[in-house]
Parts: structure tokens; C-alpha cells; sequence
């Protein structure tokens, strides 16, 4: 009897925004929940969006990152200095959404597990040091070369339900025009990456829990896509 071919996981990367911190543990936990960590669920047959699926938790800075802002403000720090000691930011936040959720920790994107993992990133990063060293590279710039590097598709969850112009929701946006009067929960950075590598960045509302899950599945949701493919 022929073995049925393996389904491969789909992969998404969730940067989960400092601006989450209080309920970033609650919406790991509802991740998990839905699509395992450690011991992934199994999916039934025949129902596509029952796939399995790798997905990679991507920690923001917060408090810890602000904690770092504020130093170099007060002692002046190198350009380098402050690029490390914010990636160490977030390596204190994956440690906080360890610690206060169910997922799994790892620290390389070389073979995703199938199910939620919360990523450690300042190893990796230290070994590549892939980005420019400036404020205007935040973990938003980061999620998405990790999202690039694994071949994933790209989530930012945070406080608010998308990008803004004249107090309006937009549903669809191109990076290249991420500019001037726009109410915008990107980093500065992000856009050019996106045009760069042909990239699109879903913006949800983390604290709308099934709207997160929605989205990894690929199902139509209340957000703003930022196309960097067009």
C-alpha cells in the first residue's frame, strides 16, 4: 500500500508587539490551543485548512526595548550597543512569553517545528547580523527577514486593528506609500525591506484573539495589508 505524501506545514512568523505585553501571553496560549507546540495536533484529512503549521512566534521590544531607548538618550550609546542591547530586549520579552504561556523555545529558523514556538533571537542574529544597526530597524524589520529567511508568511500583531489615514482604517496599502500623514504601527524600516524582497505584511489586532487565528489560516480579516509585491 503506498504511503500518503507528507503535507509540509505552512509557515507563518507573528511578531507580537510590545504594546501586547499584558495579553501576549493569553493569544500564545489561544495559538497553541488551535495549533499545538511540542505535540502539534494532528490534522483530519481532506480539510485544507486543518494543514499543519509552523509557526513562529517573533517577540517585540516593549519595555525592555523602551529600557534601552532610554539609556542611550541619557549616556549617548554607540550605534552597535544599542542595536544589541534591544535585540536583547526581545530576547527578555520571549523569555516573558515563555515563562507566562504553553509554547515551546527555540532559537534558529533552520527547521521550524511543526505547532507555536516562541523565538530567541539574539544568537542568530549575532552570528548573521543581518540589518542595519539604527533605531529605525525594530523587531517589525526583524520578524520579517526572519519571515523571509524561513519562507513565511508575515503577521504583526498589536494594540490597534491596522494602519490609519484621517482617522479611517486602511485595508490595503503599498509600502511605497507608507509615507506622510498616516497613522501608521510600522517601524520606518519595514516598508523598504517589503519592496525589497516582494513581501506582504498582514496588520492585525492582537487583542482580537480569533481574528489572529483567522489570519494564519489565510481567511479574510479586519486588518491592513502592507504589499510590498506590487
Amino acid at each position: 500500500m503506498d504511503e500518503k505524501p507528507e503535507r509540509k506545514p505552512m509557515r507563518v512568523v507573528i511578531k507580537i508587539g510590545g504594546s501586547l505585553i499584558k495579553g501576549a501571553p493569553g493569544l500564545v496560549d489561544r495559538l497553541v490551543k488551535e495549533f499545538g507546540s511540542g505535540s502539534p495536533k494532528i490534522p483530519d484529512e481532506g480539510d485544507v485548512s486543518k494543514l499543519p503549521f509552523s509557526i513562529l512566534i517573533v517577540p517585540g521590544g516593549g519595555v525592555f526595548a523602551d529600557a534601552v531607548r532610554e539609556v542611550d538618550e541619557k549616556f549617548s550609546l554607540g550605534a552597535d550597543a544599542a542595536h544589541w542591547m534591544a535585540i536583547l530586549g526581545m530576547e527578555e520579552y520571549a523569555c516573558y512569553l515563555q515563562d507566562k504561556s504553553c509554547a515551546a523555545a527555540i532559537d534558529s529558523i533552520s527547521d521550524l517545528p511543526v505547532g507555536v514556538s516562541v523565538f530567541f533571537p539574539y544568537r542568530l542574529l549575532r552570528n548573521q547580523d543581518p540589518l542595519p544597526h539604527t533605531w529605525d530597524v525594530t523587531s517589525d524589520t526583524i520578524a520579517a527577514w526572519v519571515a523571509k529567511q524561513s519562507g513565511a508568511v508575515l503577521i504583526k500583531a498589536t494594540d490597534v486593528d491596522g494602519i490609519f489615514k484621517d482617522g479611517k482604517l486602511v485595508r490595503e496599502i503599498s509600502a511605497a506609500s507608507c509615507t506622510g500623514n498616516w497613522a501608521s504601527c510600522i517601524d520606518f524600516a519595514l516598508p523598504e525591506f517589503l519592496l525589497k524582497n516582494r513581501m506582504e505584511c498582514l496588520v492585525v489586532n492582537g487583542k482580537c484573539l480569533d481574528r489572529v487565528i483567522q489570519a494564519v489560516y489565510g481567511k479574510p480579516v479586519l486588518g491592513t495589508l502592507v504589499k510590498g509585491n506590487i
